[in-house]
């Protein structure tokens, strides 16, 4: 699923209000304290002096310093000063403390957008859509379909309940609707050994054999799902309609893609207005299964977590002229991958065809190249590889002003926020330790090369 172009400002995530009195504000703070006896207790024991109600609290060992303890803490102020007192207390007890939950004008944010730093904080946004499923425009193939309506806010329902960790509910598609894929499907297929890159079309065989991919099938997003996790840790999470593209963004950087369940309307399977089932399981899912692409498609994600909004939009655009758009090289010419076009019987072939521009993959002039959306591209951006993409992203990302890193934890599904020496520390450390595991497998490569 695309993100779109335009997009809504973010709300923050609590309010503060200038009346103290009905302040309340609702925080999450984590903060590390030393390993001794009565650590936590003195910590908590801020939190009540202050009246700072305690909502949920988990603790785990610290990142960045071993011997030390790390807490998340959810918690409610009536007024700021209550607040800040208690950050100031625990602040001289801890190596360091980070205000994950706060308005936007807080003193804390720094005036950084708020992002999920957890992956099932992936539920606040999720239905924070442009649009419902069933709210189609006049001029949807489908908007005089009351059939089709009410199918499609079967589908927009079942996104809406879905919570982080729960199976994806299974759909028992109609006649109609797997005629409607088996068209699509017949005719895509046809064009995906010329036209499509050797990664997906080697995944798509997998996809054949394991999910289910056939003519008279629709597969389930559950399995499609559990088959990406084995492959490359990406799943795909069911979405009631458009997200914004800060939040859509923001989803790939926990290697989730948020994908739709519904298909096109059956009077024009050639032509979609918005993304759908086929563009999504024939167009995105193959290459996710790549970890090449999978590493690319994230580092998209993580740059665009806390970004100023000007930044989003450039991130986003990038990801029209990659994911969406994009071609790459290969042994025997140009081919497609961006899901735009895999999922596209005339784009698929035009894009290959001596008609449209086509220019070296660059993030500084991609991210401002102006592009039309009902219509051919004029121009598509050509990648060396996924790899090399993903290096030229992250330089990219460099330079968005923020006051703090991003690192993901596959461990956790966390993303870790470093702004202090302590931290860089402790990665360095962990790095130091993945060196000597790879030292000693080089290693015995060799000897057991020399026997």
């Amino acid at each position: 699923m695309k993100p779109v172009k335009s997009f809504h400002e973010h709300l923050a995530a609590q309010a503060i209000v200038e009346d103290l009195k009905t302040f309340n504000e609702q925080v999450c703070i984590i903060f590390d304290l030393k390993e001794k006896v009565g650590a936590l207790a003195d910590a908590l024991k801020v939190f009540e002096e202050n009246h700072v109600n305690l909502i949920h609290i988990e603790s785990r060992l610290s990142n960045t310093k071993k011997e030390n303890y790390e807490f998340f803490v959810d918690c409610k102020a009536r007024t700021k000063e209550e607040l800040d007192k208690t950050v100031d207390e625990l602040k001289s007890k801890s190596t360091y403390l980070q205000i994950l939950k706060k308005d936007q004008s807080s003193e804390y944010d720094q005036g950084v957008p708020w992002f999920p730093r957890r992956i099932k904080e992936l539920d606040e946004f999720a239905n924070r859509i442009l649009s419902y499923g069933a709210e189609l425009d006049a001029d949807h193939p489908g908007f005089t379909d009351p059939v089709y309506r009410a199918r499609r806010k079967q589908f927009a329902d079942i996104a809406f309940n879905y919570k982080h960790g729960q199976p994806i509910p299974k759909v028992k598609y109609t006649e109609e609707e797997t005629k409607t894929w088996q068209s699509v499907f017949r005719e895509l297929t046809k064009l995906y050994p010329t036209h499509a890159c050797d990664e997906f079309n080697n995944i798509f065989n997998l996809l054949i054999q394991n999910c289910g991919y056939r003519e008279d099938n629709i597969p389930q997003l559950e399995d499609v799902s559990n088959f990406l996790r084995d492959c490359t840790g990406f799943s795909l999470r069911p979405v009631a309609g458009l997200l914004s593209s800060r939040d859509f963004l923001a989803g790939l950087a926990f290697r989730v893609f948020h994908s739709t369940q519904y298909i096109r309307h059956s009077s024009v399977p050639k032509y979609t207005p918005e993304p759908d089932i086929c563009h999504e399981l024939l167009g995105h899912v193959p290459l996710f299964a790549d970890p090449d692409f999978a590493d690319f498609s994230q580092e998209i994600g993580l740059a665009s977590l806390g970004a100023p909004d000007e930044w989003v939009q450039k991130l986003a655009t990038c990801y029209w002229f990659t994911v969406e758009f994009g071609l790459c090289k290969q042994r025997n010419g140009l081919r497609a991958y961006g899901a735009g076009l895999l999922s596209s019987f005339g784009e698929l072939e035009y894009c290959l065809s001596d008609k449209p521009q086509v220019v070296s993959f660059d993030p500084e002039k991609a991210a401002i190249q102006e592009y039309p959306i009902t219509q051919f591209q004029p121009i598509y951006y050509v990648a060396d590889s996924f790899k090399t993409a993903k290096d030229l992203m992250s330089a990219f990302a460099m330079k968005i002003p923020r006051p703090f890193s991003v690192r993901y934890n596959p461990y956790t599904q966390c993303v870790e926020t470093i702004n202090n020496k302590d931290q860089i520390v402790g990665i360095v450390r962990d790095l130091k330790n993945e060196i000597i595991v790879l030292e000693d497998a080089l290693k015995k490569i060799n000897d057991t090369k020399l026997r």
